[in-house]
Formats: structure tokens, sequence, C-alpha cells
């Protein structure tokens, strides 16, 4: 039975890529024996067993950005984890590593490089993180969401894939099927604001002002808030306001034009349903990343990057005014974010790696 190792972890971001790419796996090789790596303590070690894989945790922790006598600490659990992780590839012998990024990966990918297992890396950002970067030299592909990370990885071994997608954002319904369901009309725009589902205090305040507008002009809106921000009541017709939107699917199905923040899984998903896109990167990630693929968004003319700032309302109500009633603008934003679009990345990604055995 061939064995297979993922890891990668500390958020979702790197974890629900590992495992949509461990489930196609798992349709074109049955048989396959799949392990999951990742850190003690952190979401991957109860999101993946939910998910139906194996997992086994190492004391790995993420650096600090900053000087500080904890990172000694941190450095000696990488140099043990490194050293776990070697006897875990011993006594498994996988097949091939597929590394998804986050600390949790960078041990069990430099081991396996170290005992020549091949390792496969994704990096669904636009900028690249740091474990990527350390091992993409012996990386036998690096498969990437964004185009253009020729300057990042430079030894030629990338591809751009595209990032995996959840299946059923791809099964779009019907729009007046989908406006039912938010108790909208659908024959009057919608507008779809999002900032993740813990939320977004910038973006959420500029919406919450920009209501008298969207009221008067018969804009409706489904609004995810986020569970760390109480969202405004709302008895209005027009108006979905809730923390949490556990349909998704159709809410893209719905809008005309969506607000989000912009990490790769939402620029991915919001690309494949051809939505057009208002971004606002977060300003408080790691090396900006988000701004690196709102501009990539960008590039192919469906989405229009927001930088966050004082004037946030301003800005938005602007472009939204521009955008939302332009039918002709929207029809051609859409048709250049399904361009842009990379819909099938995971079932790429699985085909080139069985290719390579």
């Amino acid at each position: 039975m061939a064995k297979y190792i993922f890891t990668g972890g500390g958020t979702g971001g790197h974890i629900f890529p590992a495992v949509a790419i461990a489930n196609e796996l798992k349709k074109a090789v049955p048989e396959a024996s799949i392990l999951f790596v990742g850190a003690l303590g952190k979401m991957e070690m109860e999101k993946v067993p939910q998910a139906g894989f194996e997992i086994v945790g190492l004391p790995v922790e993420g650096l600090k950005r900053s000087f500080t006598i904890q990172n000694f600490k941190i450095a000696f659990k990488a140099l043990q984890s490194y050293f776990q992780a070697r006897k875990l590839l011993r006594k498994n012998q996988p097949k091939w590593v597929v590394g998804t990024g986050g600390y949790a990966s960078l041990p069990v990918c430099l081991a396996a490089t170290h005992m020549n297992i091949p390792v496969y890396a994704w990096e669904g950002n636009a900028f690249a993180g740091l474990t990527n970067k350390i091992i993409s030299k012996r990386a036998k592909t690096i498969f990437c969401g964004f185009p253009g990370m020729e300057v990042q990885f430079k030894f030629g071994n990338w591809i751009h894939s595209g990032n995996p997608i959840r299946t059923e954002i791809l099964q779009q319904a019907e729009r007046k099927q989908a406006c039912e369901f938010f108790h909208l009309n659908p024959d009057q725009k919608v507008l779809f604001i999002t900032g993740g589902s813990l939320g977004a205090r910038s973006i959420n305040l500029a919406i919450a002002s920009l209501l008298p507008y969207f009221r008067e002009h018969q804009i409706q809106i489904i609004w995810q808030t986020g569970k760390f921000y109480k969202h405004p009541e709302s008895s209005q017709s027009g108006e979905f306001i809730s923390e949490f939107i556990q349909r998704m699917d159709l809410a893209y199905s719905c809008a005309d034009l969506v607000i989000s923040r912009s990490g790769a899984l939402s620029v991915s998903e919001i690309l494949a349903t051809g939505v057009p896109a208002i971004f606002i990167p977060s300003p408080n990630v790691t090396d900006d990343h988000q701004t690196f693929n709102a501009r990539q968004a960008e590039k192919g003319n469906g989405s229009i990057l927001i930088k966050e700032s004082n004037q946030l309302e301003e800005e938005l109500k602007k472009v939204i005014q521009q955008l939302i009633f332009n039918e002709e603008k929207l029809k051609s934003m859409r048709e250049n974010q399904l361009k842009s679009a990379r819909p099938h990345a995971t079932e790429f990604i699985v085909k080139t790696i069985l290719n390579h055995e």
C-alpha cells in the first residue's frame, strides 16, 4: 500500500487546501495510505481528524518576528521536531511529501529533502511564505495559486496551478433560487460583503455607515459580519445580515458585486465564481501578502483593489457607485474573473504529482 504524507498547518489557509488535495488523491488512488503531520496544539490536530485523516503532532512553534529570548526555546523545538520528522519518515517510507506551508511543515519538508524523499509544495499567496522559500531549491515542484512567482522561486520548479477550491463553491445555483434563500428580490442589485469568519472591523464600520445609501438606492446586501462584531439589527427587506454565512455558494450566486478581504483562498474562490470584486487587503498579515494577492487579481481586470484607510467609507461608496448599476462593466468584469480563475486546481495538482511517480 502506497503511503503519502501531508504536512502544514497553524491556520485554515494551510490546513483546508491540504485536506482538499488529500481527498482528491483518495479519489485517484483509493488504496492510498495518507498521514498528516502538524503542530501540537494547533487547529490541524482537530480539523484533520474531523476530515477523516490520521495526524501526528510535532512540538514545532513559529518564530517571533521581533528578537526575544523565547526564540531560543522555539529553535530548540524546531530541531527536536526535525529529528522526530526524520524518525517518522523512516518508519512510514512515504512515496512523497506534500507541504502546504506554515511553520508546521518546515521540519518535515526539510527532513524529507535531506532523505531524498520527493517534496511537493503548495504556495497559495502571491507573496511566498518563509517555509516555501527555504525549501524551494530542493522541492520537486511548487504549485502556486497566482502567476508571476519567478522572482520568488528562482529555480524554475514552480507551476501556476491555482488554489484548491471547495467543490460546493463551484456548484452555483440559479440566481432566483439563491435570492429566495436570503429573502432577496432577484430583479434588484445584490452586494455581498464578507470580512471572513472572524470579520473585518474597518469594513464593517464602513458598511454600517453606508446602509442609508444602500436603502435609498435599493441596493440589497448580504453581509457576513464575523463573530467578533455585533451586527446591526435589521428588519429592512433586502438585507440579510449575519455573523456567519453557511451557504457561501448561494451568496456568490446572488451577488452582482462582492467586497472582501484578499486571503489567497477567498480570492481564488471569488475568481472561480466570476463575481466582480472589490478587495480590501488586511494590513495586519505577514509580509502584507493580501495586498500582493489583490494586485494579482486586479491585473485580470475583474477586480479592484482598495487600500484600507481613514477614508474607506468614501472610497467604497465611490467605487460601488461606479460599478453596481453599470451592466456593461459588470459583464466585462465577470468574464475577466472567469478567465483568471483556475477552478480545477486540486485535480491538476494531484494529476501532476502522480504523473511524476
